[in-house]
């Protein structure tokens, strides 16, 4: 079941690299830039390269997460991008499979720990978030945990998004196994996704939509979704689940090539991209990952918390495995 998901991801690679063979920059002196990111996190992205005197001088090619990951498992370092800002899960894939990054010549004080060969770019944090008047409507006390969804009376009535399609279902996963363990977990995973039904969505953003649109009453996803959506004044409040916030984080990586001179540029603009853009992109994804940056209280969840295994693909794969099951 692994190696089918696997050879999945790689497959779905190796099509995109045909899709885009001939659109990219080979034997151009415009540095490529592959993301995972969302179009805010891609505007501060360029914002930041514009201003640093790089405008024209990059191409920045947004693609899905199993579509980016399987480029770098099936490419290594053959691939055309220069630069690639992607979730650190995997970019430490694909450096333990294809050694394809070169250590980076900066240092910009992150607060974690990371490899020499990524630095943290934008940090998503889950949590669940309610619809007050759905709740009120059909008579439900507010969640506490994602144990809490799956209980009889959240039947049909929440949305959650499928770990096959975004990395966000990954935070609701790990917070589950964390605190029940797998046997456990999986029980609880099949009733939520019972409850679920219709509303189980391909992106991470579905269920905060399906929750303002009061098409269901609670949901998982991003916090600083759901604090934005309070904030302006939606009838939603936010929980930080009893089982934990769980956090993924995306990071610039340069890919390790030989032409001296792109390369160098390409250094400069992933260094440009972990500092001169935090300051637009903490407004969008408010989680602190460098000294001296502050978020809001409100920003700040009340139960942090880390897998105790290192988050890779092997990982992922194992956990989809268990989700599906429980499907």
């Amino acid at each position: 079941m692994l190696n089918t998901m696997k050879k999945s991801i790689i497959g779905a690679g190796m099509a995109l690299a045909f899709t885009l063979a001939g659109c990219g920059a080979q034997g151009s002196d415009d540095v490529v830039i592959y993301t995972n990111a969302d179009e805010e996190a891609t505007a501060s992205m360029e914002t930041a390269l514009d201003a640093a005197g790089y405008e024209g001088e990059y191409i920045l090619q947004s693609q899905g997460t199993s579509e980016l990951g399987g480029k770098l498992l099936a490419e290594g370092d053959q691939i055309e991008a220069d630069v690639v800002t992607m979730s650190s899960y995997f970019l430490d894939s694909a450096q333990e499979q294809n050694e394809m990054f070169a250590d980076l010549t900066f240092e910009a004080e992150a607060l974690e720990e990371h490899p020499s060969y990524y630095t943290p770019v934008l940090g998503n944090t889950g949590a669940i978030f309610v619809n007050t008047e759905v709740l009120k409507q059909h008579g439900l006390e507010s969640p506490e945990s994602i144990a809490d969804l799956a209980k009889p009376e959240y039947e049909g009535l929440v949305s959650i998004p499928n770990i096959e399609d975004s990395s966000t279902a990954w935070l609701m996963v790990q917070a589950v196994i964390s605190e029940y363990g797998e046997e456990e977990g999986k029980a609880i995973l099949q009733d939520l996704i019972a409850n679920v039904g219709p509303h189980l969505e391909s992106s991470g953003s579905g269920p905060i939509s399906k929750v303002q649109a009061g098409e269901v009453a609670a949901g998982f996803g991003l916090r600083h979704q759901a604090v934005a959506a309070k904030e302006s004044g939606a009838p939603i409040d936010f929980v930080d689940p009893a089982e934990g916030n769980f956090s993924l984080t995306e990071a610039a990586a340069v890919v390790n090539k030989e032409d001296d001179e792109k390369s160098q540029k390409a250094m400069e603009m992933a260094e440009v991209i972990s500092t001169d853009a935090r300051e637009e992109l903490l407004t969008y994804y408010p989680v602190a990952l460098y000294k001296g940056e502050t978020v809001d209280e409100t920003h700040e969840p009340a139960h942090p918390k880390t897998f105790d295994q290192p988050l890779n693909v092997e990982l992922l794969e194992q956990h989809q495995a268990l989700f599906n099951f429980a499907k």
